[in-house]
């Protein structure tokens, strides 16, 4: 199961400056904006529990400093304070980099579905060179057809609405059905009449969520 959702394709710029905040500004912050509510308040717990550490590490040496040009005996700073801050600030962003990496990634696939082919009704043998291209969907007359399957039923809802956001970029709707932990998608061009182009592509973006 993923801790993220993704994102759509006119929404890549979201997910640029999602990434920009997280890795430049404050880890877990551009997760959070990108509604991924999960690894955004882990992400910014770590940072923040590991800046607080790192404050403390520096008043203890801004204390050492002014006590020794005063003359008077000064304590050492708790170097382990500066450890712990950074061991707890380099896990949030690192945590926070995947995260980034993985809602452009998820951006990708809408992008290209949202700017599919023609519509126009394929060839017998334009279908078969197709369906090489999405060997886990079943082809059955004018549908095509695929059966995902999840952890649990939070995990296939996630896919549902990443799917659903794809869908709109692209204006071309699957049928879905949800049975718990599996989901099936259908998809065929009711417009042209059997399956085009705009159906396999977004397939191949669906299976790029999976």
């Amino acid at each position: 199961m993923k801790p993220f959702s993704a994102l759509t394709g006119a929404n890549r710029s979201q997910a640029r400056n999602a990434a920009l905040l997280n890795l430049f500004a404050t880890p877990g912050l551009g997760s959070l904006l990108a509604r991924q509510w999960i690894a955004g308040a882990g992400q910014l717990t770590l940072a923040l529990a590991g800046f607080a550490y790192v404050v403390a590490w520096f008043l203890q040496r801004m204390h050492q400093l002014y006590a020794q040009l005063d003359g008077g005996g000064a304590v050492a700073p708790n170097d382990k304070y500066f450890l712990y801050g950074s061991v707890l600030f380099g896990a949030g962003w690192c945590w926070s980099l995947l995260t980034s990496l993985d809602l452009l990634r998820q951006a990708g696939p809408a992008a290209r579905a949202a700017a599919v082919g023609s519509a126009q009704p394929l060839a017998p043998a334009a279908i078969f060179s197709a369906l090489a291209t999405v060997p886990q969907w079943t082809r059955r007359e004018a549908v095509i057809t695929r059966t995902f399957q999840f952890a649990d039923f939070p995990a296939a809802m996630k896919f549902v609405h990443a799917v659903a956001e794809l869908a709109e970029a692209a204006q071309h709707h699957p049928d879905v059905d949800i049975r718990w932990n599996r989901v099936t998608l259908a998809l065929t061009t009711h417009d042209a009449g059997g399956l085009t182009e705009r159906d396999f592509a977004l397939a191949r973006a669906c299976d790029a969520l999976a």
